[in-house]
């Protein structure tokens, strides 16, 4: 069975100096680039989701903008697709469920679930709203935890940290969408 690698919008607008900085983007992001290594070198398909904002009042993610950019520790290389998505949900506009299915059409057409390993930004939105379809269509979807990253958010003038943020998003998701792994977790089982 193939195992696809999809990796959500690790883009420079998340990072220091971008337009909407993450808490510890550096960190997942080393992370991301040591799967994407892996999967590489097994010859395993790669699926890059980049997030463009075409509004003229876009905050952030403006076409030809710096910050719309696929940071380089996770650039695409040749020969990987790479979908461009508008809204969090990278199965909305993309085509992205037809590029899986035909990246393991045998598993498909023998109705066994296709593996999918999600890493990317942000935990508590596009990672969070993809994965939750991806386990709606039928994928086995395992989530990379530390490979992904997440803003401090604010609710009833209550700031939340990233890291609770983070936590509570992926709790969610390991309750009953995907199993969660560590990157090293990953690359020791495989």
């Amino acid at each position: 069975m193939t195992r696809t690698l999809l990796i959500i919008d690790i883009q420079q607008d998340y990072f220091a100096g971008g337009r909407h900085p993450l808490v510890g983007p550096e960190a997942a992001a080393d992370r991301a680039s040591e799967v994407l290594a892996a999967w590489r070198e097994r010859g395993e398909p790669v699926v890059h989701i980049q997030h463009v904002w075409d509004a003229p009042d876009a905050a952030f993610f403006q076409p030809g903008t710096p910050g719309v950019e696929i940071h380089p520790s996770v650039a695409p290389r040749e020969g990987e697709t790479v979908l461009t998505k508008a809204l969090p949900n990278a199965f909305i506009g993309t085509g992205l469920e037809g590029v899986l299915r035909e990246h393991d059409a045998a598993s498909a057409a023998e109705a066994a679930p296709q593996q999918l390993v999600v890493m990317g930004m942000m935990s508590s939105m596009c990672v969070d709203a993809t994965v939750r379809a991806a386990a709606d269509l039928g994928f086995q979807v395992t989530v990379v935890h530390d490979a992904c990253a997440a803003p401090d958010l604010t609710f009833d003038g209550v700031t939340v940290p990233a890291a609770q943020v983070h936590a509570a998003f992926m709790a969610a998701l390991g309750d009953s969408y995907a199993e969660l792994a560590s990157a090293e977790q990953i690359l020791t089982r495989h």
